[in-house]
């Protein structure tokens, strides 16, 4: 296997972990800014009161973004497995 190739799995690898954290990561953001504005603005500052919701809202990110997240995690291991047998 040549330092090319492992690079180029490493690389596609970081970018496959990247999209498939992504829609979590990011309901987890714009959730924790929303509760973080109602609690400026209504001046309730419950440290407690954040993590339930961004909790809630990430499980059913997963839930939905799931199938996609297993599809592309398929795709990228058959296509190794490909490699790898093509290298034998």
């Amino acid at each position: 296997m040549d330092e090319s190739v492992v690079l180029e799995l490493a690389q596609e690898a970081l970018l496959i972990c990247i999209q498939i954290g992504a829609p979590a990561l990011v309901v987890g953001l714009v959730v924790g800014v929303a509760i973080a504005l109602v609690q400026a603005l209504t001046q309730i500052q419950e440290i407690t009161l954040v993590f339930v919701p961004k909790i809630l809202a990430i499980f059913l990110t997963l839930m939905v973004f799931l199938p996609w997240m297993m599809n592309v995690l398929v795709i990228f291991m058959e296509e190794l497995a490909d490699r790898i047998i093509g290298m034998s």
